[in-house]
């Protein structure tokens, strides 16, 4: 795979499993990220994680030196990672965060809408607010951070869009009404972007992960686990660089004739 090196991602959610994994990942192929959650000390974090490893690659020189780009005559070194606030829920929050995100690095080329909450509950007994704020953060905030991201790719001609959506947006799951909403309008979401976008060499894909062992699914009993694992050909769980590695290749170049897909990351779980 081609390197991303010179490209700018903006990751959501990126403090903790598949967001941390994917920053990871983006970097490691050299592109800058910018890291946004509300938790800065977790992203603080990561960024250490990912700029102590770009230094010690610019020091052996075994991965190769990092390329630098310049926007406005300021230079930004590829591979390194920023640490920008954000609230998902919040329209000024997506606003800022991407205005600052552009003002200090110049740009966003890749968007990883990743970030998502649950609020799980049978739906007879579901508030409208678990409701509201689930499909508030999942969805509306893909939405409106897609949005806020758009003109710096339309004038660029190129980007990447990719949505993390869940399995249980395509095969639905009880006690889960409102995340699985939330995610299969991320996959509806997905397709009618690709259609609006296409035509300025922007990409929209989503990727549907299945179980995946993070802090999401940590909470899970251990009967719970065997029953979910038991429903998957591959007989195992799915760890977040699995769905790093496939946000990562649908990030690159190679990625460039593929738009309005799903790409599920599920070990058989679902085959649609």
């Amino acid at each position: 795979m081609k390197s991303l090196r010179n490209r700018v991602a903006l990751i959501t959610g990126a403090s903790q499993g598949i967001g941390r994994a994917c920053a990871m990942a983006l970097a490691e192929a050299g592109a800058t990220v910018a890291l946004c959650a509300r938790n800065e000390v977790k992203l603080a974090e990561v960024a250490a994680e990912i700029n102590q490893h770009q230094a010690s690659t610019d020091e052996t020189g075994k991965d190769g030196a990092p390329g630098d780009f310049t926007h406005d005559g300021r230079a930004v070194t590829a591979g390194t990672a920023h640490v920008f606030a954000l609230d998902l829920s919040s329209e000024d929050s997506i606003k800022e965060c991407v205005k600052t995100v552009i003002a200090q690095l110049g740009k966003v080329e890749i968007l990883i809408n990743n970030a998502g909450i649950t609020r799980d509950i049978l739906t007879l007994r579901m508030k409208k607010k678990d409701w509201d704020d689930v499909l508030s953060t999942n969805l509306t905030g893909a939405f409106l951070m897609t949005q806020a991201v758009m003109q710096s790719m339309l004038k660029a001609r190129w980007g990447r869009v990719i949505n993390i959506t869940s399995v249980v947006g395509e095969m639905g799951q009880a006690g889960q009404a409102n995340y699985a909403a939330s995610k299969a309008g991320l996959i509806g979401l997905t397709k009618s972007l690709a259609r609006e976008l296409a035509s300025r060499t922007i990409t929209v894909n989503a990727v549907a992960p299945g179980y995946i062992e993070t802090a999401m699914t940590a909470v899970l009993t251990e009967e719970q686990r065997t029953a979910m694992t038991s429903q998957i050909p591959l007989a195992r769980a799915g760890t977040d660089r699995d769905i790093a590695a496939a946000v990562a290749f649908l990030a690159s170049e190679e990625a460039g004739y593929i738009t309005g897909h799903t790409l599920d990351v599920n070990g058989g779980m679902y085959m649609g």
